[in-house]
């Protein structure tokens, strides 16, 4: 049986925006080799560049698969009440 090993969250959206490590990292205004090092055991994306990779595919990779250490919930909760205002 053939079990797919999954990717990372940070593989996943190169491959969502159909571009290569060094292309995210262009995007996020950061070098291949820090984008690279996200991936490493133990290594979590910087918050900073979580929700602009969260916007950038569409809400498929989220903040949460990219840094589990941050509490997204309460962050997003309160930014809604902001949210509500300019819609």
């Amino acid at each position: 049986m053939d079990m797919e090993i999954e990717k990372h969250p940070i593989d996943r959206a190169a491959e969502i925006l159909g571009t290569t490590l060094e292309g995210l990292g262009s995007l996020l205004g950061v070098s291949k080799g820090a984008v690279s090092q996200w991936k490493d055991s133990g290594r979590r994306v910087p918050a900073e560049h979580c929700p602009k990779i969260e916007k950038m595919t569409g809400g498929a990779i989220r903040c949460e698969e990219l840094n589990d250490r941050i509490d997204w919930a309460y962050l997003r909760a309160a930014t809604e009440p902001e949210q509500a205002k300019a819609a």
